[in-house]
């Protein structure tokens, strides 16, 4: 799969309800632990585009191949740089699935990965070392959080289930990663805790 796809549509077919997204928070929250696949790539080639992927070549000087976020990004550091602690967006595979239904309509979240595993701080805390393909990355601090956008694609519902309580404990909105090794990463490849 290698299909480009404007994401100012909204990206389901209808949005799910709060009650509809608490129901899904057990299934959610039974993710694997210590290793999980990535069921899903996307790169954002410019503002508003997807593109998803089944691999793609990853570094620490520009990120995924091919996503924005080498041309610069919503944090930078000192220097103007797109910041290395934002380089690389990942994503509950089980919660977008929740919020968005088929694979079809993830890619409109914004987030580079998707992966079926626990994000939750207890399980990944900022400063775990993972390795996903032949990429490591680094997690990072730098808080994930819905915005207008999202709201846009997948309703306020999903925004506010991702954003507070049981969402905003667990990560469920996503994180982020820095690259410390650089590799490739495919579709079906699973990421690992290495420290």
């Amino acid at each position: 799969m290698d299909t480009a796809r404007q994401s100012d549509p909204p990206a389901t077919d209808r949005f799910r309800s709060r009650d509809e997204l608490l129901e899904s928070l057990p299934y959610i929250l039974s993710a694997p632990a210590d290793e999980g696949q990535v069921r899903a790539i996307v790169i954002r080639p410019a503002a508003g585009q997807r593109r998803m992927l089944d691999r793609v070549d990853v570094s620490a000087r520009g990120g995924l191949e091919g996503d924005h976020w080498a041309k610069g990004c919503w944090l930078s550091t000192e220097d103007g740089a797109p910041h290395p602690d934002v380089q690389v967006c990942i994503m509950s595979a089980r919660c977008i699935e929740a919020i968005a239904g088929p694979e079809a309509n993830w890619a409109a979240a914004g987030d580079n990965l998707f992966i079926d595993m626990d994000l939750s701080p207890e399980n990944l805390p900022p400063g775990t070392r993972v390795a996903i393909g032949t990429v490591e990355l680094i997690l990072t601090a730098e808080p994930h959080n819905g915005c207008q956008s999202f709201i846009d694609r997948y309703g306020r519902d999903a925004c506010v289930f991702v954003n507070t309580g049981p969402g905003k404990a667990n990560r469920l909105r996503g994180i982020y990663g820095r690259v410390t090794r650089d590799g490739t990463i495919r579709r079906g490849d699973v990421m690992r805790k290495i420290g």
